[in-house]
Formats: C-alpha cells, sequence, structure tokens
C-alpha cells in the first residue's frame, strides 16, 4: 500500500521522535537520532514542517520523510555505520578506494545491508588509524 497523506490522522512529536497514525489505526515512528539534521535541530526547528501528498518536509532543515519510509523495515546499525555517521567528513568512496574495497561494497557495509568479516573490519580500522596518523603528523 502507498501511503499518501489522505491515509494519515495524526502527525506529532516527542522529544526524540517524530510520529504517525494512519487513518487505519497503525501507528510509527522515526527517531530524530538516525537523522543528523533532525537530530541536530532544536525543537522549535522540527516543529516547522510541512506535510505533502507524500511525506513530511523541513524546508530549514533540507531534511524529508516519505510516509512510507516510517512502514519500512530498519536495519539495525552496525558497529562500521556508527564509526561513519560519527565521521561525516571522510569521503567514504576515496577511503574505500585507498584501502582497496570496492566503493559499493563499503556502502553495504555502512548502511547495514553486509556485515564485513574480522579481516575487512581490521583493513577498515588500518585505514581509518592510517588516516588519523597522517592527520596528526601535518603541520603547517
Amino acid at each position: 500500500m502507498n501511503i499518501t497523506l489522505k491515509n494519515i490522522k495524526k502527525i506529532w512529536l516527542t522529544a526524540d521522535a517524530i510520529h504517525i497514525e494512519t487513518q487505519s489505526g497503525r501507528k510509527a515512528r522515526e527517531l530524530f537520532a538516525d537523522y543528523p539534521r533532525l537530530r541536530d535541530a532544536t525543537p522549535k526547528q522540527r516543529e516547522k514542517y510541512f506535510t505533502s501528498e507524500f511525506g513530511i518536509h523541513w524546508s530549514t532543515l533540507d531534511e524529508d520523510l516519505s510516509f512510507n519510509g516510517f512502514f519500512k523495515p530498519k536495519k539495525r546499525p552496525t558497529e562500521i555505520s556508527a564509526l561513519f555517521s560519527q565521521v561525516e567528513e571522510i569521503n567514504v568512496s576515496a577511503f574505500a578506494r585507498k584501502i582497496g574495497i570496492a566503493q559499493p561494497l563499503m556502502a553495504d557495509y555502512i548502511s547495514g545491508r553486509k556485515i564485513p568479516g574480522e579481516k575487512q573490519k581490521k583493513k577498515i580500522i588500518k585505514g581509518l588509524h592510517d588516516i588519523g596518523r597522517n592527520l596528526i603528523n601535518t603541520s603547517l
């Protein structure tokens, strides 16, 4: 079923999430913590959303959530996805090339679609440590 605004009965915010309820009584929520722009926004900024036929939008935050997305199964964050969400400054494509992992595979690791084995985890951690050492040794 494609959920549109006409299927939505209620939308509300709590301190940690935005919730929806459909006309049929199904309830779902999206956690602000899962969306960096919403996570870092003030409660006042979060309140300034508008709805369209297919979702909820925050123009000032440049964030959009589809009604259908509320009901899609969520992938469980992996330690790799958590790590890369904390270090948004790293260009993942360039990093993957540097350490010799195909970019689509690295994207799968970060999204949680695939779980890296121990050998791949070590390669990723070593690559991150190498970047850290290079940054520490940099001088102007």
